[in-house]
């Protein structure tokens, strides 16, 4: 069975949206998919509800039942990083914890797909001892890389990948979200390929989260790598 993360180069990349749109084209092949969100962060309270964008996107476009108690290992109501939204609230975040619901869901699903918070040295303990990067080590995962296509993302895709690289991760492929079509946007994504040959696949700049619904990766380099993971290992 082949799970993996969804790690982007920085905070609010879309590594939600990816994660959603992943999560239901890998359920259209008939695989048991579960997301999974290691550590969430920055509640959302609108009319008197309160919730987790991230989890609540999970649950709103599945194609599949979800069991919500499988979706979380912690969440802090402050946006913030998870070292410093624990803090606040007086706790700590277990890695341990965490690697072992990560093997649970593994055991129990085709896939799993966890999504990061922020960038891979995102601090993950208090005392600076665990970022991200180290979680996905230990899980012993490959990765889905989400990045940016405007200005800036050659330098903070190739330097994420790099550290990738360093730590003997495997990167599945490279997803560019929110391309306008523009003449830059294009080189960029060129660059980035030019250097770092990988499968991959570009999404356009969306207006809503809903329209994923409607969108589909399934002809993509980067989509054929998954399935065909998928149908090496199952």
């Amino acid at each position: 069975m082949q799970h993996f993360w969804v790690v982007g180069t920085d905070t609010d990349v879309g590594k939600t949206v990816v994660t959603t749109l992943l999560m239901r084209q890998l359920q259209k092949h008939d695989l048991q998919v579960t997301p999974y969100k290691p550590v969430q962060t920055g509640e959302v309270c609108e009319n008197g509800h309160c919730y987790y964008y991230d989890t609540a996107m999970y649950e709103k476009y599945s194609l599949q039942s979800l069991k919500q108690e499988n979706l979380n290992g912690y969440s802090f109501k402050k946006a913030a990083s998870p070292h410093f939204a624990a803090q606040l609230e007086g706790q700590q975040i277990n890695v341990e914890y965490l690697l072992q619901q990560i093997q649970l869901l593994q055991q129990a699903n085709d896939v799993v797909i966890c999504e990061g918070a922020g960038g891979l040295f995102v601090p993950i303990d208090t005392y600076g001892e665990n970022t991200l990067l180290d979680v996905i080590v230990q899980s012993k995962l490959p990765v889905v890389l989400v990045t940016r296509t405007t200005l800036g993302t050659i330098n903070h895709t190739l330097l994420t990948l790099e550290a990738l690289h360093a730590r003997n991760v495997e990167v599945l492929g490279l997803v560019f979200n929110g391309d306008t079509g523009s003449r830059m946007e294009q080189d960029n994504v060129k660059m980035i390929l030019q250097h770092q040959e990988l499968p991959y696949a570009t999404i356009p700049k969306l207006g809503d989260i809903s329209q994923i619904v409607d969108y589909s990766i399934s002809h993509t380099s980067l989509f054929e790598r998954l399935v065909k993971y998928e149908t090496i290992i199952n």
